[in-house]
């Protein structure tokens, strides 16, 4: 069997390293890769929809793994589907669940799925007006795609109008925030739930707590993700069963409704408040860094749950009864203006964990940084502070310059 996996980061590197033993497959191809993936396979330079299209065709893939949003949005599995191509994820109109949060806060209205009061705008003047009505914190949302950034929780007026002026009038996500989706501020705290679509049901991983703040603390600005551990050591049943009434069940439902049925992946971002769990967003895709730690829980064979999924079948997802954390290592600058091409050093010194590269490339016989988030180090363990443990004791060993990372991941 001949994989396809598009993307670029760790959570592509955790996917491959999942599959890379399973002996159905026989050759696993990469767009673009990095350090980790261009050694379980070969890595191609291929970005445009036409480009993949034609490498699918022409190398006889068997299957194709979507890891960012972007493709995904953008109608990739639209254009495979017309040549028989099998991609596991969704067609541009489902996509858009993810691709507009305009679009998504309006499904979710519509099908009653729990999530907060918002308005959405295409005037900068209407915008800037409803801001002067509303109570703070509020939160201002770039309604395109912008790299899991395009999130601004504003506790004043005046920091309200700089965002709005930002996105719509800057456009400093570019055609993204030409939109805003602006909704009501609620306090809890974070959680992800993947959950695998076979068409007509989903299966529902364990929760996973990611860390998206630059800082310590949760202090600094968004990121992609610094960091996240699963099971979400706050995330009870009770939790889960208020997910699963009011948020799981209510989109299955609308995605009937709307003949939006699929096979791929669908990410709830949930917020755990006292008046119980919100949906904040979908990501229709796996999570990053969520997928690394999912990745080192699961039982199960993924090529197996992908290929159930694909044919309508149950998928009884089984996770090891232990915790994992990752931890993820940026370069300097992240996440605004970033260093880059510097030599990353000390993968032969870990004892403990798995290192999988994401921002990172092999130029000759070394590995240098060549993205914001460069690698990732993975670790599971009885508890959550012996998986802490490991990874921090080999994270000390993993150097290049102007490289950091936060220093609480997984500290409870």
């Amino acid at each position: 069997m001949r994989i396809l996996i598009i993307g670029e980061g760790g959570r592509e590197s955790a996917l491959a390293a999942k599959l890379q033993d399973d002996p159905r497959i026989t050759k696993m191809f990469f767009a673009n890769g990095n350090a980790t993936t261009d050694v379980i396979g070969k890595n191609v330079h291929l970005s445009e929809i036409k480009e993949l299209r034609d490498f699918a065709i022409k190398e006889k893939i068997d299957l194709t793994i979507v890891g960012p949003e972007a493709p995904l949005v953008a109608g990739l599995k639209d254009e495979f589907k017309k040549h028989d191509l099998k991609v596991f994820g969704p067609a541009h109109k489902v996509a858009s669940l993810e691709g507009s949060k305009a679009f998504s806060k309006k499904f979710m209205q519509t099908y009653d799925i729990k999530t907060a009061k918002a308005e959405v705008f295409e005037s900068y003047n209407e915008a800037k007006e409803y801001v002067q009505t509303q109570q703070y914190p509020l939160v201002i949302k770039a309604s395109g795609l912008a790299g899991g950034k395009g999130v601004v929780i504003c506790d004043t007026l005046e920091e309200a109008e700089a965002t709005i002026h930002d996105f719509m009038i800057r456009r400093i996500f570019g055609d993204a925030g030409i939109r805003l989706v602006i909704e009501e501020y609620l306090e809890g705290f974070e959680a992800s739930i993947i959950a695998f679509s076979n068409g007509e049901k989903l299966f529902p991983c364990v929760a996973a707590k990611d860390y998206k703040k630059a800082g310590n603390g949760d202090t600094g600005p968004n990121t992609g993700g610094m960091g996240c551990v699963a099971p979400s050591p706050e995330f009870t049943q009770a939790h889960y069963e208020d997910f699963e009434k009011n948020i799981m069940r209510p989109t299955l439902d609308g995605l009937k409704a709307e003949g939006l049925g699929f096979k791929g992946i669908i990410f709830f971002g949930l917020m755990v408040t006292k008046n119980g769990t919100y949906l904040l967003e979908y990501n229709m895709r796996f999570g990053d860094p969520e997928t690394q730690v999912l990745m080192a829980l699961m039982e199960n064979n993924l090529l197996d749950v992908i290929q159930d999924c694909m044919d309508g079948k149950e998928v009884d997802l089984k996770f090891k009864d232990e915790k994992a954390v990752c931890l993820v290592m940026c370069s300097g600058g992240y996440p605004r203006n970033i260093e880059l091409g510097f030599e990353i050093v000390g993968e032969d010194k870990l004892k403990y964990s798995k290192l999988l590269y994401a921002g990172a490339i092999r130029k000759g016989d070394k590995v240098v940084s060549n993205g914001g988030r460069v690698l990732n180090i993975v670790a599971t363990g009885a508890t959550y502070e012996d998986a802490r443990n490991k990874v921090y004791e080999d994270a000390s060993h993993v150097h290049f310059d102007y490289g950091f990372y936060r220093e609480d991941i997984g500290k409870f």
